[in-house]
């Protein structure tokens, strides 16, 4: 693509259109963009754009598109090709921080994330003078360019905050600190004098915060991971700067400020080597007063948070999204300081929270924040540990959670009206969730009902959080890692439950409130088949909110929950009745149909896990509405979206597992097209082993003769991929295919096959993988077909007994003796990058695994062997009274002490000796 005025004006065009509200207009233009952005100078048009197009809208749109286009392209991914060409990648990387910098803010925000993605990849090795741009730009003395740089700097340096401690991270962050650290405390302190120069005039004032605020996320993120002799010699002048400013009207101050402030104490105070700083009781107690108890208060904003943007509200509280709140920072310095001063801090403390419910009981209409905020103080005194998943898993002793449950909780939970007080509902709400591992279990079935209840209430934040409880309290696990509370205690509830639940959807600003949606998954996995008598009605409602969000799905975590109630709606209802598949299949194509028609990307992986759990309900042959879309999943361009490769292979295993016939007979055409998958999947290392799955259910299942003319081709395709790049992973699904082959074939087919393609190459698969590379194999089902095919060729291949394979055979015996009894060799090559299974970027949907739509675990030798150990036993005692004598001889003279010990327990338990 030319820099041409042409192509800028044909791209406007198209991102004008992708705009547009109707999905006929915005789709296609979508699929335009997409289809050519792999050609060289996409993005240098993008930037293009944004610089000097005059429409506002067009330079917006194509700096979110540019963001959007290096998020999904900018990393290059082993053995696959660079999705942006080199020269592109210099240009971009070249003029990106100018032209972010000159850019307005909303266009600079997104460049900045741009710059922060490439960096993730390219600094500092490939992009080493980056640094040194930025600190360059801190002498301009222009806050806008400041800003602009110290954003980038926080969205490429915050990662610091979340990764393991490596020495790798830490050179790069000793990099970082050796060009940032000083540049950064001087800018800090002429901020702060800055501030001091402008004090009256708000317009500056709110430009220095803003500084401010990303000066300390910067500082935060640059300390996180303890390398503190580069800013010890300052922390005291840090410490000081920041308690002075939280000690000033706290209106004249932006919030955002105030918490990252206040988050700065927060990450200081918990450090063994500054615990000096907060030792003085003036200083603990100053702290507390002045900064903490003021910013416990639920704030105006709060308070327009939790009505308009209840959203955002759920967002910061229950996620503890980056942009944090000051309350959320407050009580992070109450756990800081409690880590050394548990005792004083909870004494400070205990006096505010009895005044503030006093307070509120004088009058609690009006003094209901009061109340509030000394429910904050109880939870940030209490909480010394917790997970999200888990609640508080350690808690202040010095706090009795029950008690304060029980007089001051549970009152406002029980009050008729679930509309009254709703700040106080959602607390107490907020309370259960974070300590239900304290609260014992009789005052939690006691709540069950109230949240139940509090499913109606208008309030988003009210009824999202009961469903969240409601979901918490259903995941939680008793002393013997069964469920807390079984269907048994929640059946007089259920009717109830469920109405409340998809009622709730129907509220206004909950249609698709991904909370509730969990929750009702939850729910239908507790309570099993007491679900079963309303479930006509339940998917039908599943049904039709499963057409609605298809029409412009936009909240992947809610599709991702209703997709799991459908499965578990069809496992639950098949598992006490397989006949009532078609009751689904009836509900469900219809939409399921319109999916694939529409190319609905995010739903169709989905699609195909579902119709591979109803296909798999039928017990016998392939229904013919399945068998019409069998020669559709062949299509090559289904299988270029890496989201959707897992969902098709499982769904062609089911295919072969249920109808190898039918397709042998009735779709035998479609057998190369098969292969075809096989031979596209087997090229890839992040996808061969779902190549191997494929491949290993057609050994399985397909007739030999449908298959016989394609056998010798696909090893050939495998011995290409072993010499062209062998990995660790390719090996291991290799040993497992090659023993399948063995134990469906029989061992001389396997012989005779090898030895067909090259001669000799039998042995040299004996010697080079087998024999050195079992040990690698994992998992119990793989093992067992390891050693079920390997005892096949010691005891079934008569050319291992009379011929140059000979010398192999009591080496591959102690090859199999060790998977049997040393540990799994998980080493993997230095040299060797493993490259994960889900780790694939690009514009397509990542594949999301749904865990009610899993596949049992299959073993193809169940109904042959029970245990591999006696199986070799008995099947070395067959193969001796066939040739007497020469099995004791082979065994004592070459078999090593311990496999050898091995080996006679095996016979002893077997009951069988050798001859």
């Amino acid at each position: 693509m030319e820099l041409s005025d042409a192509n800028l004006q044909t791209l406007t065009e198209y991102l004008k259109k992708t705009l547009d509200p109707d999905p006929a207009i915005r789709r296609p233009a979508e699929k335009f963009l997409e289809s050519v952005e792999g050609n060289q100078n996409y993005p240098l048009l993008l930037l293009t754009l944004l610089e000097k197009s005059q429409d506002n809208v067009i330079k917006v749109c194509a700096s979110v598109t540019f963001k959007n286009y290096i998020k999904r392209n900018w990393r290059i991914v082993e053995d696959e090709p660079s999705k942006i060409c080199e020269a592109d990648r210099v240009a971009i990387k070249a003029n990106i921080v100018h032209l972010m910098l000159s850019s307005p803010e909303q266009i600079q925000k997104q460049l900045s994330d741009a710059i922060s993605i490439i960096g993730r990849e390219d600094f500092p090795q490939k992009w080493p003078d980056l640094l040194t741009e930025m600190v360059n730009r801190f002498q301009s003395g222009d806050f806008h360019v400041i800003n602009g740089v110290l954003r980038t700097a926080h969205s490429l340096f915050k990662r610091y905050r979340h990764e393991f401690k490596s020495n790798e991270l830490w050179t790069e962050i000793k990099l970082v600190l050796d060009a940032f650290a000083l540049p950064l405390t001087n800018l800090f302190k002429a901020t702060i004098e800055l501030c001091s120069t402008h004090a009256n005039d708000a317009s500056a004032l709110r430009i220095l915060f803003s500084s401010l605020i990303l000066i300390s996320k910067l500082f935060y993120s640059l300390n996180f991971q303890d390398l503190p002799e580069f800013f010890e010699d300052n922390m005291e002048t840090w410490m000081n700067n920041f308690h002075t400013l939280l000690t000033l009207d706290n209106k004249l101050l932006q919030t955002d400020l105030v918490s990252n402030a206040i988050q700065f104490l927060a990450s200081v105070c918990e450090r063994p080597h500054y615990k000096n700083l907060f030792e003085d009781q003036n200083t603990l107690t100053s702290i507390c007063e002045k900064v903490i108890v003021p910013n416990m208060e639920f704030r105006a904003a709060d308070e327009e948070a939790f009505e308009d943007n209840s959203e955002e509200y759920i967002r910061r509280d229950l996620e503890g999204s980056d942009i944090d709140t000051r309350r959320r920072a407050a009580c992070d310095l109450v756990r800081g300081l409690c880590k050394f001063f548990e005792g004083p801090v909870t004494g400070i403390f205990s006096g505010y929270v009895n005044s503030m419910l006093q307070e509120y009981a004088k009058n609690p209409s009006v003094n209901w924040k009061h109340k509030d905020a000394a429910i904050y103080l109880v939870t940030s005194l209490a909480s010394k540990a917790q997970t999200q998943k888990h609640g508080i898993t350690q808690a202040n002793e010095l706090v009795n959670l029950t008690e304060f449950f029980v007089n001051h909780i549970l009152p406002d939970l029980k009050s008729a009206n679930v509309n009254e007080f709703p700040v106080l509902k959602a607390d107490g709400i907020k309370y259960i969730m974070i300590f239900r591992n304290q609260v014992p279990k009789e005052h939690l079935l006691v709540s069950i009902p109230l949240l139940i209840n509090h499913l109606q209430a208008e309030s988003i934040v009210v009824h999202t959080y009961a469903a969240h409880a409601l979901e918490r309290l259903f995941t939680m696990r008793g002393p013997n890692s069964a469920t807390l509370f079984t269907a048994a205690e929640i059946a007089p509830f259920v009717e109830v439950l469920l109405t409340n639940l998809f009622k709730a959807l129907t509220l206004p600003g909950s249609s698709e409130n991904e909370y509730i949606m969990k929750a009702i998954m939850r729910s239908f996995s507790l309570l099993q088949e007491a679900i079963i008598p309303y479930i006509p009605t339940l998917i039908t409602q599943l049904t039709q909110k499963l057409l609605a969000v298809s029409k412009n799905p936009s909240k992947p975590h809610f599709n991702h929950y209703m997709f799991e109630a459908i499965c578990l709606s069809i496992r639950i209802t098949c598992k006490a009745n397989p006949a009532a598949v078609v009751n689904f299949e009836e509900a469900l194509f219809l939409v399921f149909t319109e999916i694939l028609q529409n190319d609905v990307q995010e739903f169709i992986p989905y699609v195909f896990q579902v119709m591979s759990l109803l296909l798999e309900t039928h017990k016998h042959d392939i229904p013919s509405s399945y068998m019409a879309l069998f020669p559709h999943l062949l299509q090559p361009v289904l299988w270029e979206r890496t989201g959707n490769i897992p969902a098709l292979v499982r769904l062609l295993q089911a295919f072969l597992e249920r109808g190898s016939n039918t397709i042998a007979s009735a779709a035998a055409d479609k057998i190369p097209g098969l292969l075809g998958v096989f031979q596209k999947l087997i090229a890839s290392k992040a996808n061969d082993h779902q190549g191997f799955y494929l491949l290993n259910s057609i050994i399985e299942h397909m007739p030999p003769a449908s298959v016989d003319q394609y056998r010798k081709q696909i090893f050939i395709l495998l011995f290409q991929r072993l010499q062209n790049s062998k990995t660790t992973k390719f090996i291991k699904s290799f040993l497992v295919f090659i023993n399948l082959y063995c134990i469906k074939y029989g061992a001389l087919a396997l012989q005779e096959i090898f030895d067909g393609i090259q001669p000799k190459m039998f042995g040299m698969v004996l010697e080079k993988i087998i024999i050195p590379e079992i040990q690698k194999v994992s998992g119990n089902v793989e093992k067992k077909i390891c050693a079920v095919g390997i005892t096949k060729l010691l005891t079934e291949c008569p050319p291992m007994m009379d011929t140059e394979y000979t010398k192999l055979w009591t080496p591959l015996l102690q090859s199999l003796i060790g998977l049997f009894e040393l540990p799994e060799d998980d080493t993997i090559p230095d040299e060797e990058h493993f490259i994960d299974i889900e780790d694939t970027p690009g514009y397509q949907t990542a594949f999301s695994q749904l865990a009610f739509a899993g596949r049992k675990e299959h073993d193809p030798v169940g109904q042959m062997v029970n245990n591999p150990k006696i199986h070799l036993a008995q099947s070395l005692h067959k193969l001796s009274t066939a040739c007497p004598g020469r099995v004791p001889s082979m065994v004592s003279t070459s078999l090593n002490a311990e496999a050898l010990q091995y080996l006679q327990g095996y016979l002893q338990a077997a009951s069988v000796t050798l001859l």
